[in-house]
């Protein structure tokens, strides 16, 4: 497994933009899809973005379609989630998890399908 690490969150307005990075280490010589989940306080954890191993596959929640992006950079073995236009809805902890793949290049989207988590990242829009 990998360990990750998530930074980039704070306290930003709406309307306003925050860029969140995900730092892998450990086993990063095999490939990893990416995704991205957010919970907020009360709410079940919801996907927002998963990203295949190449980039070549993107699959995004509903609720930030158009307004996030996902990518990556394997020479940094880092993933990155642009997000625009925050609304105070976009408000919860964001969680960074990784599966590896074998060299399958699919976008997996089950929650249950990511073995290896970080601890999380803060993101407040203020309204």
């Amino acid at each position: 497994q990998v360990q990750l690490v998530e930074s980039g969150g704070g306290l930003v307005q709406a309307g306003g933009s925050l860029r969140l990075s995900c730092a892998a280490s450990g086993r990063t010589a095999s490939t990893y899809a990416m995704g991205c989940w957010r919970q907020a306080p009360g709410k079940e954890r919801e996907i927002v973005a998963v990203i295949s191993w190449s980039g070549g596959r993107t699959y995004y929640g509903d609720s930030v379609k158009g307004r996030f992006t996902i990518s990556r950079d394997n020479g940094k073995n880092t993933v990155y989630l642009q997000m625009n236009i925050l609304k105070p809805e976009d408000t919860a902890v964001y969680y960074c998890a990784a599966r590896e793949t074998y060299y399958s290049d699919a976008a997996y989207r089950g929650e249950d399908e990511y073995p290896s988590w970080g601890l999380g990242t803060q993101v407040t829009v203020s309204s």
